[in-house]
Order: C-alpha cells, then sequence, then structure tokens
C-alpha cells in the first residue's frame, strides 16, 4: 500500500513540477512586454513566486518520492539508469531556468522569443525521453562498455591512469 501512495505523489509531484517547469520560459518570454514599473514588477513576483513556491518544491518532492519508490521496489535495470540520466539532464534545466528567473528581470534584461521556443523544446525532448523509457522499459545493450565496468574496482582500473599520482 505503501507504493501505492508514494507512486501518486510521485506522480501528483511530477505532474505539478513538468508543468510548471513548462511554463517558465513563457513567463521570462513575457519580459519585455510587460515594460517598466508595476507590470513589470508583477510579472517578476508571480515568476518568483511561481518558480520557488510551486516548482522547485514539487521537483524536491518528485525525486524524493522517485527516490522511495527505487528502494521500495528495487528497481535496478538499464533502461532505469538511462532514465536517472536524463532525470539529472531535467534538475540542470531546472536549476539553468533558476538562474533565467533572478537574471531576466534586471534593467534592461530580455528573454528573446526564439530562446523561449528553444527551452519549450529542450524541456519538451526531455521530458518525452524520460516519459518513453518509463513506459516502454526498452532493452538496452551494455556490450559497448568495457568490462572493467562490471567488475569490483573497474572503475579505477580505468581512472587511474589518468590521474597524476603523487610525485616522489
Amino acid at each position: 500500500m505503501i507504493v501505492v501512495w508514494l507512486k501518486f505523489v510521485h506522480v501528483a509531484a511530477l505532474a505539478l513540477w513538468t508543468g510548471g517547469i513548462l511554463l517558465m520560459p513563457v513567463l521570462l518570454g513575457q519580459r519585455r512586454a510587460a515594460g517598466e514599473g508595476p507590470p513589470l514588477h508583477r510579472l517578476h513576483l508571480f515568476t518568483r513566486f511561481a518558480y520557488v513556491v510551486v516548482v522547485s518544491p514539487a521537483a524536491f518532492l518528485a525525486i524524493a518520492s522517485g527516490t522511495a519508490l527505487i528502494v521500495a521496489r528495487e528497481v535496478y535495470f538499464e533502461w532505469f539508469a538511462l532514465k536517472l540520466l536524463f532525470v539529472g539532464v531535467l534538475v540542470a534545466l531546472h536549476v539553468w531556468i533558476g538562474l533565467l528567473v533572478l537574471s531576466i528581470f534586471d534593467e534592461g534584461g530580455h528573454f528573446a522569443r526564439w530562446r523561449v521556443v528553444a527551452s519549450l523544446v529542450t524541456l519538451s525532448t526531455v521530458m518525452l525521453v524520460i516519459f518513453f523509457l518509463v513506459s516502454a522499459k526498452p532493452v538496452i545493450p551494455l556490450g559497448f562498455l568495457p568490462d572493467a565496468l562490471f567488475r569490483p574496482g573497474g572503475l579505477s582500473e580505468i581512472v587511474s591512469p589518468l590521474i597524476p599520482g603523487p610525485t616522489p
């Protein structure tokens, strides 16, 4: 029963996070049209409120509940590792948008229409890849990876020649 509630919380938080993060570039694109004065301050206040009070806590809750689901369901598959990589990309984009929220509303700041479109396409693509990986659970062959990655201590065999040791 706990897994069902975790999934519910995870999906609800994901809906808020992904919907909210898709809204952010659109709000940032309204910066130039807002001009100066009270309209700009309202837009800035609304954008920061949405990011800080709604979108970021939803992202945290989605990641926390997702992590709890990993432990509860013991999901350890190749597709899942790839999904986590794309979740990491989504988190990086989330942070980038947060930095934009801070800088776009400075004097003379703007967010060009092409950047709005590029942001929406990038965010949507990452979200669709994650959705595909979770829904299809594709078999991903790992034959192209070095054998050392599959034995204990193998990563150190690969990386140690690249790291300079102490000089005598």
